[in-house]
């Protein structure tokens, strides 16, 4: 039951006045609105029968949580007291004035600062008429270090219940964050989590999988997950996308836990985003949201910034709606829609011009990386892509390949940039290697198009590298998802070799030799690849046979029927069987000729150079001595210069 007990100075009250200060309780603000015309009478008739002070308290959800009479200044609300120092309380003060001066007085203004309030108002009765103050924070610091306050008003205090509260305060609450985490980096987000358990999703994933995932997203994002919260229902809500009893849960463990932001599992519709921004009055994400979020973080060169931004300004469009009608921009318009719409036009047509200039570069960055990738293929050097779900070591690998030092972190998305190494194998042979983003379950199809250019580079790569953590539990889903993404670009249909990664999380005592052990299909699988697939390319009969040590299960269940091995890119294990796979790869469907061109025809060994890899080349007093590795339908024209 609500606790009915008056603050402040109420020892003289007479028993009426008492009860009519309880029934205040009972009486509720629509979501986002400042007051109502009968909270504010009712604080004024109270206040003229007893000539002092009397302050409401109400908070996001517009319940009057405390009632007190005396001065705002002595009021004592632990609960306000113990919010957060970087947010608003999510309290705001509703006060009279005795005199009828409604005009905000230092007292009040301290009070403000010290509770962190949302707002403080400060009404009175003048000629009959109910009027009013504001006071709000700017978001900004003044020079000697406290935060700046703006003042509103007087007006009637119907004008000041038209105030749009809940954009003001997301307004206010964006930049004191911005404030706070530039003088420091240590202060982290309290998110809740909230996903829907539909039957019908038609996916192998569970929602406590797939809420796993998001939890350990938030975490790479800067957050710590308070709370997580599971519905189970048929399909979305249009408005609230959760159930509005579910949302109501919410509130209350969002204002109990001090949470900071709401994070959902499936992208919301802008009308769902700020709905649920009134319900909750905190922050609201969705899983897309959050990945852009990510990715903006860990972008590092130019394209990868560019590419970001192209994919966040295509999510905004459609949600800016209702946002920037920020109190100071409508002066003396209050409750009208005209100055907002102005700004909105604004903002869609920056954002839309925006978008033409980003993709224009990265059109022109494109066209740099095809040429290079010409440059690649008339030199004919392979190109093998590592391709995957985020955080399967893709990143580890290629260090540990190449002795590159890409960025890597056991965190989702560490790496968003591609990179591109000389991998030498044991034959001599040297081939390009390219590590490229990670992908994901839910893939927002937004930043599938805007790293397009990116994707490319697993485009035109003669081989696919797919890592696998065959560690993780969802494994095969991870596998699904990826072979998804693969499809939407159109390249699932690639040469491709599974690198089932971190075997030393599943082969903990085992000795070392055990995890390096090769890997290979059932000998069905093996003997289709040893028949010359021309799909396929891999040739498992040109691969030195070994015993099979004996691997965990769940590692033999991901080979099966799939070309592959099992490796650990932190310990070393298995990389040498690793780059056999890949050798026997470039092997098939390629011949070694050791030829001996006469000088007289120079013109021979300048289409080896074009259509040929030279392996060496030597001189004797009758020719050019030549070892080249060429394509088998290519080989039949330089035969009779074999030696």
């Amino acid at each position: 039951m609500k606790d009915r007990k008056i603050q402040g100075e109420i020892q003289n009250l007479k028993p009426h006045i008492k009860q009519e200060l309880e029934s205040l309780y009972d009486l509720s603000v629509p979501v986002g609105q400042l007051s109502t015309k009968e909270l504010n009478e009712r604080l004024v008739a109270v206040t003229e029968a007893i000539g002092r002070e009397v302050a409401a308290y109400i908070d996001r959800k517009g319940r009057v949580i405390e009632v007190s009479v005396g001065s705002s200044w002595t009021v004592d609300l632990p609960p306000v007291e113990a919010r957060s120092e970087v947010r608003l309380s999510g309290v705001r003060c509703i006060h009279t004035h005795p005199s009828g001066d409604t005009e905000l007085s230092d007292p009040d203004i301290s009070s403000l600062r010290r509770l962190r309030f949302d707002a403080m108002a400060a009404i009175g009765r003048r000629s009959g008429e109910i009027v009013g103050c504001l006071g709000f924070f700017t978001g900004e610091t003044t020079e000697d270090g406290v935060l700046d306050v703006q003042l509103f008003g007087p007006v009637r205090a119907d004008h000041l219940n038209r105030i749009r509260l809940t954009p003001l305060i997301q307004s206010i609450n964006k930049r004191l964050s911005k404030e706070r985490t530039q003088a420091t980096d240590d202060e982290e987000e309290r998110a809740v989590l909230a996903g829907l358990d539909a039957a019908s999703v038609g996916t192998a994933w569970t929602t406590e999988d797939s809420l796993a995932e998001l939890a350990e997203l938030a975490r790479t994002a800067g957050a710590t997950v308070v709370g997580t919260f599971i519905q189970k229902k048929a399909k979305p809500d249009t408005s609230l996308f959760l159930g509005r009893g579910k949302i109501e849960e919410m509130a209350m463990f969002i204002q109990n836990e001090r949470a900071t932001l709401v994070i959902f599992d499936d992208e919301l519709t802008p009308s769902q985003q700020r709905n649920l921004e009134l319900a909750l009055g905190v922050k609201i994400l969705d899983r897309t949201a959050l990945i852009l979020d990510i990715f903006a973080q860990r972008a590092r060169t130019a394209a990868g910034k560019l590419q970001v931004e192209l994919a966040q300004m295509k999510y905004s469009l459609p949600r800016i709606l209702g946002q920037g009608l920020v109190l100071s921009r409508l002066g003396g318009g209050i409750g009208t829609r005209g100055p907002g719409e102005t700004k909105l036009e604004v903002d869609r047509r920056r954002i839309r011009r925006r978008i033409h200039d980003i993709e224009g570069e990265i059109e022109r960055l494109r066209k740099e990386r095809s040429l290079h990738r010409a440059r690649r293929r008339a030199a004919r050097i392979p190109v093998a892509a590592l391709v995957g779900y985020t955080n399967a070591g893709k990143s580890t690998l290629l260090n540990a390949l190449t002795g590159a030092d890409v960025f890597a972190e056991n965190k989702l998305f560490a790496t968003l940039d591609p990179t591109t190494r000389v991998l030498k194998l044991a034959d001599g042979r040297e081939i390009l290697v390219t590590d490229t983003v990670g992908f994901i379950q839910k893939l927002p199809h937004t930043l599938v198009q805007a790293f397009h250019a990116t994707l490319e580079e697993v485009a035109e790569a003669d081989l696919l590298l797919h890592v696998v953590d065959a560690s993780n539990e969802a494994a095969e889903f991870q596998i699904e998802a990826v072979t998804e993404v693969l499809k939407e670009i159109g390249v699932a249909e690639k040469p491709m070799l599974y690198v089932l990664n971190k075997l030393d999380r599943l082969t903990e005592g085992a000795g070392e030799a055990d995890a390096a052990a090769h890997v290979d299909t059932p000998d069905d699988a093996r003997g289709e690849a040893a028949g010359g697939d021309a799909a396929g390319g891999f040739s498992g009969g040109e691969i030195p046979s070994r015993e099979e040590a004996p691997l965990p299960p769940a590692v033999r269940r991901l080979l099966r029927d799939r070309e592959g091995c099992a490796i650990s890119a932190r310990t070393g294990a298995g990389l040498a069987a690793l780059q056999e796979k890949i050798a026997a790869f470039f092997r098939s469907g390629e011949v070694e000729l050791h030829l001996h061109i006469p000088f007289t025809e120079n013109a021979v060994v300048t289409r080896l150079h074009e259509t040929g890899k030279i392996v060496q080349t030597d001189y004797d007093e009758h020719g050019t001595l030549v070892t080249v590795r060429l394509p088998e339908e290519e080989a039949a024209r330089f035969r009779r210069y074999e030696r």
